[in-house]
């Protein structure tokens, strides 16, 4: 047989392999769901709480691996590096996939080696202060940060978070000099507000709930671009006079690039699905999470928003990771 017809029949094979894959998944193969991070946080729980729900509806047999390392680099690159079959998967927070390469090396490229298939939960993000404090309003904390330059604090994780650059976003926004103050963790900086050493934080909601329950902490106003459930009664920036801001934090679902469009479709509406099945609302609101299914070409191009808005941030702001 000429090697012509050889090669062209092995690339029918392996087209037909990959495509085929879409139609005969359910129940059949084994999927890895990568989590770039270690055990125990947000983002491993959705991971599995949804690995579990796929499972159960569907019958395919979903396995999650945590490769935490190097700022989330080590299991995006995995990811990256994989087949591009659906049988590997990336589930990872925006800012993590986003940011990074604006700010470190890194070998992967978040707009060409990843196919965009699913914001599978929104986390949302607060300003708050102490309940000790005489700041009522986010107008109140901003007011005083303009009357006293550099002299007020805010507090959380980074630096190069998507957190920090949300800080430096609103200091941008309200013309005020703040004084960022890093941590490693979310829960040390939440530490720190609590034992008023700084005076302000930007934190998300699950991190601090119970602070805000037993009214150990005031929050002032949500970067989201609408209320949430939790806290009714608490604006956002935008209604608190800063009508263009807008952050949210989001959990995101990634195949590798050249992943069959048929494949990455499925996989899209069996995660899409599960993550609004009335049992894991109720465990995400537990969590302090909200569903989300922004899928296909509106996930594509929120992607593509985010990582310009934060190499624009990163840029003005001069942020860089030493």
């Amino acid at each position: 047989m000429p090697i012509r017809m050889i090669l062209t029949a092995s690339f029918a094979i392996v087209l037909f392999a990959l495509t085929s894959h879409g139609a005969t998944a359910e129940g059949g193969r084994t999927i890895k769901l990568v989590v770039p991070v270690a055990p125990g946080g947000a983002l491993d729980y959705v991971a599995r709480l949804l690995a579990e729900q796929v499972q159960r509806t569907h019958g395919q047999t979903i396995v999650v691996e945590s490769r935490p390392g190097a700022g989330t680099a080590i299991g995006t690159e995995a990811v990256a590096r994989a087949l591009p079959d659906g049988d590997t998967l990336l589930l990872t927070a925006g800012g993590n996939l986003l940011i990074s390469p604006h700010v470190r090396k890194v070998n992967y490229d978040p707009l060409t080696n990843f196919e965009p298939i699913c914001a599978l939960v929104l986390v949302p993000d607060i300003i708050a202060v102490n309940a000790a404090a005489p700041f009522r309003t986010l107008a109140d904390l901003l007011g005083a940060a303009r009357a006293n330059p550099g002299q007020l604090t805010l507090a959380t994780l980074g630096p190069a978070s998507d957190l920090h650059l949300e800080f430096e976003k609103l200091k941008r926004a309200a013309n005020v000099d703040m004084v960022y103050v890093p941590y490693s963790g979310v829960a040390p900086a939440v530490n720190a507000l609590l034992g008023q050493h700084v005076t302000s934080i930007i934190t998300s909601y699950s991190s601090a709930a119970e602070q805000f329950k037993t009214g150990k902490l005031r929050a002032l106003a949500l970067t989201t671009k609408a209320r949430i459930d939790a806290l009714p009664n608490v604006p956002t920036v935008a209604e608190s006079g800063y009508p263009d801001y807008g952050e949210e934090t989001w959990f995101g679902l990634f195949a590798p690039m050249r992943t069959p469009r048929e494949v990455v479709s499925q996989i899209g509406e069996w995660f899409s699905a599960a993550v609004h099945t009335p049992e894991a609302r109720q465990r995400l609101a537990v969590q302090g999470l909200y569903p989300r299914a922004i899928c296909g070409a509106h996930f594509a191009a929120l992607v593509r928003r985010d990582y310009d808005e934060f190499g624009q941030i990163v840029r003005e702001a001069k942020i860089s990771i030493q």
